[in-house]
């Protein structure tokens, strides 16, 4: 079925599927290894890339992983998306390929990619720079020393700083730079960083994507030329999702429309009530009107998402016993499962920051970060006020 046209919620469940021959509704879980052809001129048509087919399941050339990969690339509008064991395997291909000639990380980003971006690839001889949402002149500067590629998140992880894509994207492509968007806070079913032209989109597929806190995957989306030189990075490094996790992410994303929009729902009314408690000094929510983002989000964004952070009155002592007393909300890291969780930064996504690099990047110890599940808005908000009381 041509699902090219469709809305989001029918691609969700239609495109990609493959017809089985017994009549499943969804694409078989294949768990062969290898394939077998008919002849040799057979084989090469397809390890030569002359025809679409299954060769060897850690290429990713699988039926089940194909599958998957089109459904990916038509929740983004992408020409193509390659699917990998976690987020940070799919940000490790992408900084390796597109990334040599250095790397601008905007704003916040998660631990794993700061600490990738700061630490490991440095070490490679790959230069990388970073500059705070607030001091996007800085941008230019790097870009006229020749960095190829800009990355970032928006919303970011955990301050909900709003990003603007479009501007961001057209500033990068004047010095001939790419652009990649970490779009795992916002997810597909709110945010498009392709259509406002970014060149590769990212996303943790463990998160909204996968939905239940039940599988690690990753996802990247772009055009068929800038993805055809990451394919060799994947296939090398050995960071291919296996066909019984892309038949689990499939599963899930058929769900996923109805599950951000009532999260979206779930997450506003939350950060609402908040805003009026005594004991909230501040709420990060891209959704709220006075939110310092909440104009560009609400400019490039369908919805709001899931995810918002609060700032409690007092010190780390006061947050600790608020999360502590939490009873709905669970005390995990991750996010976008249909359970609701809460995390502090400063114990786990920034934990290996330094105080001082935590408030540069306006990150406080009173800070405790929820991801908003599909449990009723009233319980969630009375459990968030007897934690507070």
């Amino acid at each position: 079925m041509d699902t090219k046209n469709s809305a989001l919620a029918t691609r969700c469940i239609h495109a990609g599927e493959m017809q089985d021959a017994n009549g499943s509704p969804h694409t078989p879980i294949y768990t062969t290894t290898t394939f077998k052809f008919d002849s040799t001129a057979d084989l090469l048509d397809v390890v030569e890339g002359r025809k679409p087919g299954s060769l060897y399941t850690r290429y990713g050339l699988n039926p089940t992983i194909r599958a998957l990969e089109d459904k990916l690339a038509s929740l983004e509008g992408a020409e193509a998306a390659w699917a990998f064991c976690s987020g940070m395997a799919a940000e490790v291909a992408l900084f390796l390929t597109h990334g040599r000639k250095g790397i601008i990380c905007i704003g916040e980003a998660y631990g794993g990619s700061m600490e990738l971006l700061a630490s490991q690839l440095p070490e490679l001889g790959i230069p990388t720079y970073f500059v705070l949402a607030n001091e996007l002149k800085g941008l230019n500067t790097y870009l006229e020393q020749g960095a190829g590629l800009v990355f970032f998140e928006t919303p970011t992880n955990p301050t909900m700083e709003v990003l603007d894509i479009a501007a961001i994207s057209n500033t990068a492509h004047e010095y001939g730079a790419l652009v990649a968007v970490d779009n795992t806070f916002a997810s597909p079913v709110n945010q498009n960083p392709l259509e406002l032209g970014a060149d590769f989109v990212v996303h943790s597929a463990t998160k909204y994507l996968g939905g239940h806190s039940d599988l690690t995957a990753g996802a990247l989306m772009g055009s068929t030329h800038l993805l055809a030189t990451v394919w060799p990075w994947r296939k090398n490094l050995g960071t291919t999702i296996s066909p019984e996790i892309a038949s689990q992410l499939m599963r899930s994303i058929r769900s996923l429309v109805v599950r951000v929009e009532r999260q979206n729902a779930t997450a506003k009314t939350v950060a609402e009530a908040m805003l009026k408690h005594p004991m909230v000094a501040g709420v990060r929510y891209p959704g709220l009107p006075g939110f310092s983002g909440h104009g560009v989000a609400k400019a490039q964004m369908k919805g709001f998402g899931g995810m918002l952070t609060l700032e409690i009155k007092g010190n780390y002592e006061d947050a600790v016993r608020v999360v502590d007393r939490l009873k709905l909300f669970a005390i995990a890291p991750s996010l976008g499962g249909v359970e609701s969780l809460a995390t502090m930064p400063v114990t786990t996504t920034h934990h290996g920051l330094s105080p001082v690099e935590r408030a540069m990047h306006g990150i406080t110890d009173s800070m405790i970060r929820l991801s908003i599940g599909l449990e009723d808005a009233a319980d969630l908000i009375a459990d968030l006020e007897q934690a507070l009381g």
